[in-house]
């Protein structure tokens, strides 16, 4: 039997109506050509099926669908939105903030902006993982140009209050003698279709997804870009001009109406999933917490409804792992876990050495059923026994 798998925060299986609509658009009786051939009946037909999925995506999020511009990635998307901002806006200011905590595709990136000789600043969150808006306020500078911080962390789930943080930035931008103001950036790949995203009423310039998390293909995502005057990108990927200039290359026709089918899906299914997992969330972390010696990692509430982060006091969460052998589960994010270092998050919220090594990452989706969780448990409890002899 396969291993029971609690590790949906790292990736989710397509949903099968995903799969569906996928489908249509590979064979020589679907949706296979170019988009961009606009001189026939084939082009034009895959063209709608990019736009619609376009609209798919905007519904989900509450934008104009021409704020949406397609990459591979919610890593491509960090990269375009932070290179791209700073490169585009480089006069205005060179100073960027943004939070320890963050995943490595907007630390690595920022790394690579300083060594361009732009200035960063990364602040420490509070113990239970969330930034909290004293600190951004304290950090802002007349020459900050950008702020980027994500929606939900996707190693504890923790769930920043980024209307009140993005509010901050709009306040200082307003208090400048000078035009240009603060531009927001969030890493959303954890939340779409999670929880619900109104960018027609949050403080939000520029936002990152990925289709992978919700149940959608991998290797395609989308950049939210507002439409407003001052935010402008300077493109990352060259050569022929497609979506209005920010990012060229043939689109992945197949790939793109995954991705809106899931968008679209989860407008559907995002509140009975929500409670759902929630319960077998709560449901794994009670029976958890009897066994004795357990940690959670982070807020225990402003969190995501599958995440679950627990420390195993005088445990190694590497040889825990590998013990596991009837459970997928991961020790941080699927990027960083074949690391023998305690998670950089967790050590950034104060966690000391020991907890973190001890630290596994649980994440429920919609595919668990309560015979998983009920598995899971009498695993753990035959194996944490069994190690702690």
């Amino acid at each position: 039997m396969k291993p029971v798998y609690l590790d949906y925060a790292a990736t989710t299986p397509v949903d099968p109506a995903v799969i569906e609509v996928m489908a249509g658009c590979l064979g020589q009786d679907g949706l296979f050509a170019n988009p961009a051939s606009r001189s026939h009946l084939y082009g034009w037909q895959a063209e709608d099926a990019v736009e619609r999925a376009r609209r798919q995506v905007a519904d989900l999020i509450h934008a104009d669908p021409r704020e949406i511009v397609w990459t591979s990635g919610a890593t491509e998307a960090n990269n375009l939105a932070l290179k791209g901002a700073m490169q585009a806006r480089s006069k205005l200011g060179r100073h960027i903030v943004s939070v320890a905590t963050e995943h490595k595709a907007v630390l690595d990136t920022l790394a690579w902006l300083a060594r361009q000789g732009f200035e960063v600043t990364l602040l420490t969150p509070s113990a239970d993982g969330r930034l909290e808006p004293a600190a951004l306020r304290g950090a802002l500078r007349e020459d900050t140009t950008l702020v980027s911080f994500m929606h939900a962390n996707n190693e504890t789930g923790v769930i920043h209050d980024i209307a009140a943080l993005g509010q901050i930035c709009r306040e200082a931008s307003a208090a400048r003698a000078r035009g240009e103001g603060i531009l927001v950036h969030v890493d959303a790949a954890q939340t779409l279709g999670k929880l619900p995203i109104d960018l027609s009423q949050l403080p939000v310039d520029l936002m990152s997804f990925s289709a992978h998390k919700l149940y959608g293909p991998k290797g395609v995502g989308a950049l939210y870009v507002r439409r407003a005057p001052g935010v402008v990108l300077e493109a990352q990927i060259h050569g022929g001009g497609h979506e209005r200039g920010m990012r060229s290359g043939t689109l992945a026709t197949h790939q793109l109406a995954g991705f809106g089918a899931a968008c679209a899906v989860a407008s559907e299914k995002m509140d009975s999933d929500n409670i759902r997992i929630r319960a077998l969330r709560d449901r794994l972390w009670e029976g958890l917490q009897a066994l004795g010696g357990v940690h959670l990692n982070g807020h225990p509430e402003a969190r995501l409804p599958g995440h679950l982060n627990v420390a195993f006091e005088g445990l190694d969460g590497e040889l825990l792992l590998t013990a596991l052998s009837e459970i997928a589960v991961s020790t941080g994010s699927a990027c960083t876990s074949a690391s023998l270092e305690p998670s950089y998050v967790l050590k950034a919220m104060g966690v000391s050495d020991a907890l973190a090594h001890a630290s596994l990452r649980f994440s429920v989706g919609r595919y668990t059923s309560e015979a998983q969780i009920s598995s899971a448990l009498a695993h753990l409890t035959e194996t944490l026994a069994r190690l702690r002899g």
